[in-house]
């Protein structure tokens, strides 16, 4: 088949199952696949079948910079640029007003966050956190492929633990974090198919959904300056209840949302007293 044909019945097929940008979304996958027919087809069923893109290509574009992605570590989302943004004009003001930053990266995944902090702002220090192995390496990874990699440190541990022992203790202006924020319920009945693509660490927070949200409010304080923030990816309609958390955490005024294309605060943030 040629390779015209082979894009046209692919990206049929991932229309039909309701992908968006079904067209390029095929060229991707066939280029993945190195023009293979048989190979194309299997990536095309694990796409149809709820794969991120990012995990069959194995690169993802995030904020303009092209990053590694592997099976094991969370897949880098479009949505999370809103964090990203965030996390960058509150960098960049500091960066601006005092010549240089220093920002941190909870749950740094593929290191999506750290490093387009670091590459937007040249002046800032990024310290990328992870509890799992395979997500310290791949940031590094993406770091250095970058030319990131003197100024985005990464760290191993489980949240503020990982930074631990490093003397970050209020000196940092902005602390950003994608952290899980989906029930461990939800992930066994409408949420279940994240699980067979991506693991479970990436998304299990809890009876309730905000255990990881609840340890990085309380414990973020340690290391931000007064006057430093911290930036949250929340999930749709929790916006309300994680202002709420941060007002009761009695340490941060003002708090604030950042909304999506469509008007969800999906980004709540506040600002260490």
């Amino acid at each position: 088949m040629s390779a015209p044909s082979l894009t046209v019945e692919v990206a049929s097929a991932l229309e039909a199952a309701g992908v968006r940008d079904s067209h390029s979304e095929a060229g991707a996958i066939i280029e993945a696949a190195g023009g293979d027919r048989d190979t194309t087809l299997v990536l095309a069923a694990r796409r149809i079948s709820g794969s991120p893109l990012a995990l069959l290509t194995g690169r993802t574009t995030f904020m303009g910079l092209e990053l590694l992605v592997e099976q094991g570590v969370l897949a880098p989302r479009e949505e999370t640029e809103l964090l990203a943004n965030v996390g960058v004009t509150l960098v960049r003001e500091v960066a601006d007003a005092t010549g240089t930053a220093r920002a941190v990266d909870i749950g740094c995944g593929a290191g999506n966050l750290a490093c387009a902090i670091a590459a937007a702002v040249p002046q800032c220090e990024v310290f990328a956190a992870d509890v799992a192995t395979a997500a310290a390496v791949l940031t590094r990874r993406n770091a250095e492929r970058l030319g990131l990699g003197a100024r985005v440190h990464v760290c191993e541990g489980d949240l503020f633990e990982a930074v631990a022992g490093l003397d970050l203790e209020r000196t940092v202006d902005v602390v950003v974090c994608n952290p899980p924020y989906i029930s461990t319920g939800r992930l066994s009945r409408d949420r279940a198919t994240l699980l067979e693509h991506e693991p479970r660490e990436a998304f299990d927070a809890g009876p309730l959904g905000i255990s990881i949200l609840q340890r990085v409010i309380r414990d973020a304080p340690e290391y931000l300056k007064a006057g430093g923030w911290l930036a949250l990816e929340v999930g749709a309609g929790q916006a309300r209840f994680v202002e709420t958390m941060f007002v009761r955490a009695a340490a941060y005024d003002p708090v604030l949302t950042a909304a999506d294309a469509g008007g969800e605060p999906r980004v709540v943030y506040g600002c260490v007293r």
